[in-house]
């Protein structure tokens, strides 16, 4: 597979993005409008944003804003996991790459931070249904700096894997592994760090110490934005009883709940999104910033 590159060959701070939050996780216009929010909020923290994406079989490291537009606009784009990457050059497909890909292309392209919304996890009520986010998060030494895991997934469940796999999970400015739209779960993070510096500092021992795992960097919703915990898990189960008697399964079926909760909060769950994307941007961007410097 051919993969373009546009880096930079200085060390100049670097954030991934990744691109299923454009292409399934966001409806449109919304779409394109947080991409862009997100680009700029990785900008303004002194850090080169490079938003990952398969085009017509070709992986990019970082879009033009019209490669951005077309993304945001196409029909038919493909959901891209890792187990996807060695397909699209023989199909040509566009794909928006999930956690695991993007995951794998940023430290690739030797970008060592990346940004998302949640990841992926063990689902609810099928303990065999679990992301591949999760064992790539185990098998590769990136950064990853989220809102926890999508709220819709088991999170007792998903923590629990997280600590099986070795992967070290760390609070931003919390003590709680946060659910996404909520600030709080009810599950700890393995250690509460206050600042980029801090992070970097634990990048630096866990390159120094060899291992292979990622580093998860959970940030609360922002105040003003976040949902209380059990309007949430409401919501959730309305929207799991409703995607129930549809016979949603598989790859709609999370679009189909992130659309139910949409319409169930009156659109508040979209701008918790909104918000916590454009603030994990943010922090991404600080700990890149950190973590580029040579006497953190």
């Amino acid at each position: 597979m051919k993969t373009s590159t546009g880096l930079e060959s200085t060390n100049v701070p670097k954030v991934a993005l990744e691109s299923t939050v454009i292409t399934h996780g966001l409806p449109r216009p919304v779409n394109l409008q947080i991409a862009r929010e997100m680009e700029a909020s990785v900008r303004a923290g002194g850090a080169i944003a490079y938003m990952m994406a398969v085009l017509a079989g070709d992986v990019k490291v970082g879009l033009s804003d019209a490669q951005l537009v077309d993304l945001a606009q196409r029909e038919g784009v493909r959901k891209c996991s890792m187990r996807d990457l060695p397909l699209m050059k023989q199909t040509g497909e566009y794909g928006g790459t999930t956690v695991s890909a993007t995951l794998f292309l940023s430290l690739r392209a030797g970008i060592p931070v990346f940004a998302t919304g949640g990841i992926g996890g063990v689902h609810r009520g099928d303990m065999m249904d679990v992301s591949a986010d999760l064992p790539a998060l185990a098998q590769f030494p990136g950064t990853v700096v989220c809102a926890g895991a999508k709220s819709i997934l088991d999170l007792p469940r998903t923590r629990e894997r997280l600590e099986t796999d070795g992967v070290t999970v760390l609070g931003w400015q919390c003590d709680e592994f946060p659910s996404f739209y909520s600030r709080d779960s009810g599950l700890e993070v393995d250690q509460r760090v206050e600042s980029a510096a801090e992070v970097a500092r634990i990048m630096q021992e866990r390159d120094r110490l060899g291992l292979s795992q990622s580093i998860l960097v959970t940030v609360p919703c922002p105040e003003g934005f976040a949902l209380p915990q059990m309007e949430m898990e409401d919501a959730i189960e309305q929207a799991e009883a409703s995607a129930f008697r549809a016979g949603v399964v598989g790859k709609a079926l999370t679009p189909y709940l992130l659309n139910h909760l949409a319409e169930a909060t009156k659109g508040r769950s979209l701008a918790a999104n909104r918000a916590l994307l454009r603030n994990n941007a943010r922090v991404a961007a600080e700990i890149a910033c950190a973590f580029s410097k040579s006497d953190v």
